[in-house]
């Protein structure tokens, strides 16, 4: 597949582009975990942004648990067993504390702080959780394999008739966010580990449901043998990038052992308690790493939404920085992200870095443009210019978010 934002000779680097672009770093002092600068924030800030909205749509309400919980509570949820040599620990107050590799059982303790009924199933909680693995320091790569990310979490607490509606929500609702930036993608289902948790009656049951619910969906998928997570089996989407790359990142798990292990229950319609199924779901995958295919996959030139600087204004000279200025405001007022580069260097020298800065939009502004109180907008990239008055202009860049 030919790239449409890259040439054929040229492979982006995600590091290489965010230096440029001023978009992260890291730093000695924190091997892993990355510091994103304000460029790279306003991309964050949009991916948060939509994240929210969508959910908050389709039905989910968000929590925020503790990035550190105490050591008995991950040997409950089963990570301590499988998962503890990746883990971080410490200790307060003379009890072992581990900083949290997953948002799940923190949810599970969400879910259980009150008495619930079938009448509140299904109960979709959504989290961008902080957690924290340890990486050989080898393979660390950027945004790629860090130590400290943003999960895009979300644990889903439904009765056992509520599973295949559930999970055909959750597919939908995944492919309109990968839709939204132009990925197609594959779709693997993963069955069970050699070390897992629970009975294979169990793991059976869990299989098949996911596997019905991507039949019932017409979806093409592989079977992955032996890959799903310790306590359940898993779909896995691997989305497609401009590059023809696959990259792993959303994943749907469906698990009948975590509400075991913390006791879960729900009070069901003969007013007994019944144990609810939990489904563990992200999109992103982590905010990092979704976030590095991104600047890959358009290699810096973002979308408008997604552009860190939406539009470059560029005075021809100090007399025009005044209405620069006014013009910046103005679309600020809009929520739009400007820039005025009122150095005093050659134009040529300005229009030349605004372009290497991947500006969406560049407007030159001379004596012409403060008589009529326009602005002579150019997209990164192309020739022609759209004169437009500062308010038509405002309507002009707003209809590309």
């Amino acid at each position: 597949m030919k790239s449409k934002h890259v040439k054929e000779t040229e492979v982006p680097n995600h590091r290489k582009i965010g230096q440029e672009l001023e978009l992260f770093t890291t730093m000695e002092e924190a091997p892993g975990m990355p510091f994103f600068l304000p460029k790279g924030m306003a991309i964050r800030n949009e991916l948060e942004s939509f994240w929210k909205k969508q959910h908050q749509m389709a039905g989910y309400m968000e929590i925020k648990t503790p990035v550190m919980m105490k050591q008995s509570l991950w040997e409950q949820s089963g990570h301590w067993d499988h998962y503890h040599e990746n883990m971080y620990f410490s200790r307060v107050d003379e009890q072992n504390y581990a900083i949290k590799p997953m948002s799940c059982p923190g949810a599970v303790l969400v879910f259980n702080s009150k008495r619930r009924s079938y009448r509140e199933l299904p109960l979709r909680y959504a989290e961008l959780g902080l957690v924290h693995r340890h990486e050989l320091s080898g393979s660390l790569n950027g945004l790629l394999r860090v130590r400290a990310f943003t999960q895009d979490d979300a644990h889903l607490f439904v009765r056992e008739d509520q599973v295949d509606s559930e999970l055909s929500a959750i597919l939908d609702l995944i492919h309109s966010f990968y839709s939204k930036f132009g990925f197609s993608y594959k779709v693997e289902l993963s069955t069970r580990p050699e070390d897992y948790m629970g009975s294979s009656e169990q793991w059976d049951k869990a299989e098949a449901s996911l596997e019905n619910v991507l039949k019932n969906k017409g979806a093409s998928y592989q079977i992955n043998p032996g890959d799903g997570a310790f306590y359940g089996p898993k779909i896995d989407f691997h989305i497609m990038d401009s590059l023809g790359r696959s990259w792993q990142c959303g994943t749907v798990q469906l698990d009948f052992q975590m509400p075991e292990n913390f006791n879960c229950t729900y009070i069901n319609e003969d007013n007994k308690e019944s144990r609810p199924v939990m489904i563990h779901r992200a999109i992103y995958g982590s905010i990092e790493r979704f976030m590095a295919i991104l600047i890959e996959h358009y290699a810096g030139n973002f979308p408008f939404w997604l552009a860190p600087v939406q539009v470059k204004l560029i005075p021809i000279s100090e007399k025009q920085a005044v209405y620069a200025e006014e013009a910046k405001k103005r679309l600020e007022q809009e929520g739009i992200r400007v820039e005025v580069d009122a150095r005093s260097e050659k134009l040529g020298l300005k229009v030349r870095e605004a372009e290497l800065q991947k500006a969406a939009f560049m407007a030159v502004i001379g004596d012409r443009e403060i008589e009529q109180s326009s602005l002579a907008l150019r997209r990164h990239q192309e020739k022609e210019q759209n004169v437009l008055g500062l308010d038509e202009a405002v309507e002009f860049l707003l209809s590309f978010i």
